[in-house]
Order: C-alpha cells, then structure tokens, then sequence
C-alpha cells in the first residue's frame, strides 16, 4: 500500500514540476490558462461555446482545448464559435496531466492568445489532483446534479477558484435549491464565488470570460482554503495511469 501511496505521490510531484513549467512558459507569452472540471452532462460545452462567441465578439484572442476519452463532437461545437479549437482523445485516460497538455500546445497555439480554455475530460475525480498550469481553475455543476455534488466531490469544489452554476433555466422544474448548493460549496471552499449561468438563454454569459481575463491581468484570484492543506504531491483521488493521447485541430 505504501508504494502505491509513493508512486502516486511521485506521478502527482512530477506533474506539478510539469504544470509550474507550462505557466511560467505560457506567461512568457501573455497567455493564461483557464481549467475547466465538471461531471459529464453538466452543459460545460454550451457555455463554453457561448462564452468563446463573446471573447470574439470583443476581440478577445482565445483558443479551446477539449479533452475526451472518445469522439471529437465538443471540438467540432467549440469550433463553431470561429476561434482555434483543439481535440485531444484521451484513449480512455481520464484526466488530463501537464506534460500532456504542453505537448498538445507545441506547434498549435496561436501567437497572442490571451486565453487558454480547457475543457478537462468529464469526471470530477481524476482531474481534480491534476494542475495543468492554470491560472483559473473552474468548477461547474449543472442545477439536475443535486445541491450536494460540492459535498460529494471536496476536491474539486475545494480547489476551485470559481464556481459556475450552469442550466439555470430549468432550475424551477427539477426543485433546485439554489441557498442549500451554495451553503455546500461554502462548506469545502469558504469564500468562492459562485455565478449562475444558463447558456440556452445566455443568463450569465461573458461572467465566465471576465474572471478569466481579470485573473490574466493578474488580479488577485479565490484563494482555497483546501490548497493550504493538501501538500501538491498529495491530493486524495490521484491516478497515475499513463496513455497514448491522439490530437486532432480544427481550424
């Protein structure tokens, strides 16, 4: 049991090198990374979909990198906002790591991107243990996930930055308590904000994108109070599998 502890620690100790290596070099070029964890189904896409048209709208340099074990639908929808998309098929690994994000980043992305929109492979478990050299982490869960997915998933709600509310909509049809979710995420992650969002009727829309680029100003970020308490070798839920990814552009 102690070796598995020890080379988890060790893949989680390598990746940080990795993740520290990536922001300094991408800060070198004006570019933050945005992180963004979720539970499959949460309406990651959509808003992020929505929120890429925004930056357009406003000028604002971005690219998305869409990570999942299988199919490059979210790319193709992503690319659909006219700005540089890249898929990357995980091959079943569900998570992404630093080393293979900077991997995927060489040769792809564009001079002068302000922006560097993640969207991690659906699992609130895996990536949660994983920094990818982000400037912004996000957390988002959709109003039919249940008021106790922060409580559920401590990690990535306790780390995150930001909490994002999504499918705010259709909040009033699946009884969603919005005062007993926030008091939850209050519980891992004292002090974060939460934004409510819905991408069908652009409720929210543009929030997302102006923390992102406040943060890549270099305003002060949430800091939680979880990442004050977990050593970055040692944060629970760590996986060291190691696969073959496969990238795909989009222009």
């Amino acid at each position: 049991m102690c070796r598995v502890v020890d080379l988890r620690q060790a893949v989680l100790a390598k990746n940080d090198a990795s993740a520290d290596e990536l922001r300094a070099r991408l800060a070198d070029r004006g570019t933050a990374v945005v992180n963004l964890l979720s539970s499959p189904g949460s309406g990651k896409t959509a808003l992020l979909e929505r929120e890429l048209l925004r930056a357009r709208e406003r000028s604002v340099p971005v690219a998305a990198l869409s990570a999942d074990l299988a199919t490059e639908n979210d790319a193709a929808r992503l690319a659909r906002s006219g700005v540089p998309v890249k898929q990357v098929l995980t091959d079943g690994l569900c998570h992404l790591e630093a080393g293979m994000l900077a991997g995927h980043l060489d040769g792809w992305l564009p001079d002068g991107t302000r922006l560097l929109f993640v969207e991690n492979v659906g699992n609130l478990v895996c990536p949660a243990s994983y920094d990818l050299g982000e400037t912004l982490r996000v957390a988002l869960a959709s109003v039919t996930e249940g008021e106790d997915k922060p409580l559920k998933y401590p990690t990535a709600f306790g780390l995150a930055h930001l909490v994002v509310i999504t499918k705010t909509d259709i909040a009033q049809a699946v009884e969603f308590d919005e005062d007993a979710f926030r008091a939850n995420v209050e519980q891992v992650n004292p002090g974060v904000e939460v934004i409510l969002t819905s991408a069908r009727r652009a409720q929210g829309v543009g929030a997302l994108l102006d923390r992102a680029l406040a943060a890549a100003d270099g305003a002060p970020v949430h800091a939680p109070v979880m990442a004050g308490t977990h050593t970055r070798a040692g944060h629970p839920h760590a996986h060291p599998e190691a696969a073959a990814t496969m990238a795909h552009t989009h222009p």
